[in-house]
């Protein structure tokens, strides 16, 4: 069997990152990470970003690239990401001026074939409201999917939150980016640490081959706790599952 590499999503260590890039890919690379999901470069150039990745042996997967960017300055993003070694970029979110799904479609074709003429793959990432707002008489998110040239970056909390059955999103769309994580099972329905929630995680990890997942990203958005800490329970948690 195939086994699926694992990269953390920098976002979650967001001030750990701002105050001390470097210091914080040793310790995600000293976890076992195979690679990082950027978002943002810390402050540093684009030299230095892949110096301290290559120092690490961490590999940069995908960067999250605002929409904005990618629609005014595309050609500078697509020198950063292939100077960065970066196979995947990724639309990571929707401003409520952004969500105009027709004009966004158009423009997510446009970006995505120049990003397919570069060597590289576009990609969307989403949240729960493209789930829950109906565009073209299905979920925003399925026409955006459907009637683009981009790939799913899909995450299992959101689509947990909206209601839905991340098993089903994953057979039908073979996401090759995958972000895993947890949610808690009281009320507030918080970002939980990988193992600990709600979120059906091992119907994901059983699609990994037939669906052609290519990388597992672990994702926190908030931490109740420590997020190095948070980072490190979910990490050891892939590893008991024996797919880290």
């Amino acid at each position: 069997m195939r086994k699926i590499p694992v990269a953390l999503q920098l976002y979650t260590l967001r001030e750990e990152v701002k105050n001390d890039f470097k210091g914080t890919l040793r310790k995600v690379a000293e976890m076992g990470f195979d690679g990082v999901e950027l978002a943002g470069h810390g402050g540093l150039g684009i030299v230095e970003v892949k110096e301290a990745l290559q120092s690490c042996g961490l590999q940069a997967i995908s960067s999250h690239v605002p929409l904005a960017d990618l629609r005014n300055d595309l050609e500078k993003v697509l020198e950063e990401q292939l100077e960065l070694g970066v196979k995947f970029i990724v639309c990571p979110y929707l401003t409520e001026e952004e969500r105009d799904y027709a004009l966004l479609i158009s423009d997510l074709n446009d970006i995505g074939e120049r990003c397919h003429e570069a060597g590289l793959t576009l990609c969307y990432h989403h949240h729960d409201f493209e789930v829950l707002t109906e565009y073209n008489g299905r979920p925003a998110l399925a026409s955006i999917l459907e009637e683009t040239n981009v790939q799913a970056e899909l995450d299992l909390y959101w689509l947990t939150y909206a209601g839905e059955d991340p098993a089903k999103w994953t057979e039908r769309y073979h996401p090759p980016l995958v972000h895993l994580k947890d949610m808690t099972t009281d009320e507030e329905r918080f970002f939980a640490e990988l193992g600990t929630g709600g979120v059906d995680l091992e119907s994901a990890f059983a699609l990994g081959e037939s669906a052609n997942i290519q990388w597992w990203i672990v994702e926190q958005d908030a931490s109740k706790t420590s997020p190095i800490e948070s980072v490190r329970k979910s990490m050891d948690y892939l590893k008991q599952m024996g797919l880290a």
